[in-house]
């Protein structure tokens, strides 16, 4: 490069070629020749292998333009006008003219990114300008795009152009689809310089006409709005605070004024969801992009934003709690409430004032019982991470995918988490100065975020409680087993540092509850018990003393050492061992869903390659099958089941690794299978004092019950909120016959409407017959139903 840059100083003539060659306006003929002369100009006969010519050769094909120029996309657009006019053979080629147009459009548009000065001409913008006078919406949609890209010079350059598009501009971020108005709203702010006066002759009229009566009229303006909030925040910050205050909480999000649908859906199309929660969804992002653009929270706006969607996670999207909202449309809102958080959390001045508890909330959409809110969510957490523009804190979320019933999200969730540890593994090493910040980097370092998350758990109600416990490993094994696949620079030592560390420590969010620092202490000495079982290289020094975050933990008290193990010797062994199941790698993190929630124990042979556990299943083999089979689904959905009328369940709590419970196991399951999918009206809620004793169910005497009699299961209580009283359980019971807890736990079937019928397949033995079912296996996969 020096000998090039020597030899461009020398010749003027060869200076003037590479100037033309990088120029915006070169043509793909006049690169030909400047590569050409520069070439032949640096060439050597007497040398055959010019090693200097060859690196020139390669930096030249990089920069010239080889196919796009402005007689290119002249060529596209005359093409399209063809299209438009209806003078193309298109039909002949097999395309529709729509079809044909708007895939001439996508293809401008994505060379609009790339070459945006090959499209300045007076006749290209003017074929756009009658796309964007069609009545396909994609189409404009793209025209206001590429004039986005592109139309940097209209202003000074194309007079006539700017002044017809100035009134489409307009017309389109009023009355236009919402990515129209969005697009634009980024179009004006883009190309004019005026844009000042532009966006206010926008604004002032939407502002003024919004009316929550009309849901339908709404969605557009708040596109509009928001958008240009965050782009001119100085310019209409107390105009918008006004609209915020008045209108977007006031008046819409804390007003149910149509009744929803009673469908019994969890999903419903886009094309089904009422007017009215479209508008909600877009009061929320209007809010989120009103945050964005004032990147400040000085007002304390930011907090009582976070306040209103904490509230509308713990009201499970229905923030009026007047029951008129459906099932869908609470969906809807509940993923709206999630996704603006982790929008916000992406500014580091709002993530400052993000308390835990808002955090664990936003955590638990993760969790949520409807499939698509815990998919969209998912690859939301996930996008953000990849760019590393969410705090590490974020990443822990992830280990609740453990509990998901669905394989296709757990292995969803497992290639997330490899795919963002590796990025941020290459960052450190391809930025030296990414060590000063490796508390926020280090993939480890996301271990006490997950510890600390899963002390948390509302699911986590009894400390001692094994089926609560195993849940806990599982989530935990679900991160530490990507986190420990490669044992880089004596990362596992680094790792049982940390977790003991924290022991030394108390939990920053309730530092006096004595209950929540051994749940936390609980949580460190089941993460110790997986890492001693699975690394032999955890006894080592650990290569530097862990960070832990001030957030979430007190700083350790240097006058104490807490040295207690909060685990007995016997629930070690049941968390190493349980049943012996094989399963694969794959099988261990994706296992299937049945029905209602419920896995089958059954595997095709075909999914058990790369097994991570051993077919004995021993101490040192994770278990991570087991655990979820007999917890992430079997306390709830028992206790959903039966905690009115009380029986003992072909479910026992294995002392030993042996085969012989393993077909007891399976009669539970083949009854699950056989029955009809319900629906899961609550995600995964803080469970009643009831419900969490879910061990002592078996020992109430009620199997003399007949199966006829089985009333109804009383409503959880809110994940997130306090136990409500006896007396509203009661009368929640009354009103609906069939809500079976589970966070996340139940896939959303077609049919949505509840039967009755299942109550009357659970299974009941009398008390004394449990010690007989130990000892006497039953054949796999038994027909409950004859």
């Amino acid at each position: 490069m020096k000998k090039f840059n020597q030899v461009l100083g020398d010749d003027e003539r060869l200076r003037t070629q590479l100037e033309l060659l990088i120029s915006p306006a070169c043509s793909c003929k006049q690169a030909e020749v400047c590569v050409r002369e520069i070439t032949r100009k640096l060439a050597n006969p007497k040398q055959p292998t010019n090693p200097f010519l060859e690196m020139v050769k390669f930096l030249l094909e990089r920069i010239a333009p080889v196919h796009i120029d402005s007689e290119a996309i002249s060529s596209l657009v005359k093409l399209m006008n063809k299209s438009i006019e209806g003078t193309a053979d298109d039909e002949e080629e097999g395309v529709s003219p729509d079809s044909a147009i708007r895939a001439g459009l996508e293809l401008l548009k994505v060379l609009s990114f790339t070459h945006p000065t090959s499209f300045h001409s007076s006749e290209t913008y003017e074929s756009l300008l009658q796309c964007l006078k069609m009545e396909d919406d994609k189409v404009a949609e793209a025209a206001i795009q590429i004039f986005r890209n592109t139309g940097h010079k209209i202003e000074t350059d194309l007079l006539q152009i700017r002044s017809t598009l100035i009134p489409i501009l307009h017309q389109k971020s009023k009355r236009g689809t919402p990515r129209q108005a969005k697009q634009a709203v980024h179009c004006i702010h883009a190309i004019f310089t005026n844009k000042e006066v532009q966006l206010a002759q926008i604004f002032e009229p939407l502002s003024k006409s919004l009316n929550a009566d009309t849901p339908e009229q709404l969605v557009t303006p708040l596109v509009s709005l928001g958008h240009i909030a965050m782009l001119a925040p100085d310019q209409f910050a107390s105009p918008m605070k006004s609209v915020v205050a008045n209108f977007i909480v006031k008046d819409l999000l804390m007003n149910d004024r149509f009744p929803g649908g009673k469908n019994g859906k969890l999903w419903s199309p886009n094309e089904e969801v009422s007017p009215e929660v479209l508008a909600k969804v877009q009061a929320i992002k209007l809010l989120v992009r009103w945050l964005l653009g004032m990147k400040n929270n000085q007002s304390k706006s930011a907090n009582s934003t976070l306040r209103l969607l904490s509230a509308m996670l713990v009201s499970e999207g229905d923030l009026t709690e007047q029951k008129k909202i459906s099932k869908s449309d609470m969906s809807r809102l509940r993923l709206a409430a999630g996704c603006a958080i982790l929008k916000l959390a992406q500014e580091p001045c709002y993530h400052e004032i993000i308390t835990p508890e808002q955090f664990q909330l936003c955590a638990l959409v993760i969790n949520d019982e409807c499939y698509q809110v815990r998919q969209i969510f998912a690859l939301k957490l996930h996008k953000a991470l990849g760019k590393l523009m969410l705090p590490l804190e974020y990443m822990a979320v992830f280990a609740l995918c453990a509990k998901d019933p669905v394989k296709e999200r757990r292995a969803h969730a497992r290639q997330c988490l490899l795919k963002n540890i590796s990025i941020r593994r290459e960052y450190i090493k391809q930025n030296p100065m990414a060590h000063e910040k490796l508390l926020s980097l280090l993939p480890e370092y996301v271990v006490p975020y997950t510890v600390h998350l899963l002390a948390h758990d509302p699911d986590f109600t009894k400390t001692q409680d094994i089926e609560q416990l195993r849940d806990i490993k599982e989530c935990l094994w679900f991160m530490l087993e990507v986190l420990m696949a490669k044992n880089e620079n004596n990362s596992h030592a680094f790792i049982r540092k940390m977790v003991e560390n924290i022991k030394q420590t108390k939990d920053a969010q309730a530092p006096d509850d004595g209950k929540m620092n051994e749940k936390l202490y609980i949580v460190c000495d089941v993460a110790l018990t997986v890492i001693t079982s699975k690394s032999t290289t955890y006894n080592l020094d650990s290569p530097k003393d862990p960070v832990l975050p001030a957030k979430f933990f007190t700083p350790p008290d240097k006058d104490s050492c807490n040295n207690k193990c909060y685990l007995s010797d016997e629930t070690r062994t049941l968390l190493l061992t349980g049943k012996p199941k094989p399963a694969s790698v794959l099988g261990a993190v994706n296992k299937p869903l049945s029905a209602a929630g419920r896995r089958p124990q059954t595997r095709t042979p075909g999914l058990e390659t790369g097994s991570n556990i051993s077919g004995n299943s021993a101490p040192n083999s994770p278990a991570t099958n087991r655990g979820r089979e007999q917890n992430s689904e079997v306390p709830e959905t028992e206790v959903s089941e039966n905690e009115e009328h009380p029986v003992i369940l072909l479910t026992v709590v294995p002392t030993k690794t042996d085969k012989k419970d393993e077909p007891v196991r399976n009669k539970e399951m083949s009854s699950e299978q056989s029955l009809p999918p319900q629906t899961s009206t609550e995600r995964g809620k803080k469970r009643t004092a009831p419900a969490a004793g879910s061990e002592n169910i078996q020992q109430i005497p009620e199997e003399k019950k007949s199966e006829e009699t089985a009333a109804p299961v009383p409503p959880k209580a809110r994940r997130g909120r306090p136990p409500k009283a006896v007396s509203e359980s009661n009368s929640a019971k009354n009103a609906d016959t069939n809500k079976p807890s589970g966070r996340g736990r139940k896939r959303v079937a077609a049919n949505q409407e509840s039967p009755a019928e299942p109550e009357t397949t659970t299974i009941k033995v009398p008390k004394q017959q449990e010690t007989n079912v130990k000892r006497a296996p039953a054949p796999r996969q038994m027909d409950l139903q004859r």
